[in-house]
């Protein structure tokens, strides 16, 4: 599996469980699916993705989209 599925499906489970605990403790937690998303809108302009930078320092191959150029 690549860095960027990875990627993807982190932040997937990052933002149901953050919209899970808005609807169970509270709204603020929208906060946090907004952070996760502009993450990842910087990531696609940027290329810069600090859990993409965690996962290759623990070997995994990149794919792509976030090879060092």
């Amino acid at each position: 599996m690549s860095i960027e599925r990875i990627i993807l499906g982190f932040a997937g489970i990052m933002i149901l469980l953050s919209l899970l605990l808005c609807l169970i403790h509270s709204p603020y937690w929208l906060w946090f699916t907004a952070f996760v998303g502009a993450n990842l809108l910087q990531a696609a302009f940027t290329g810069f993705c600090p859990v993409a930078i965690v996962l290759k320092a623990l070997g995994l191959k990149p794919g792509p989209a976030f090879e060092k150029k």
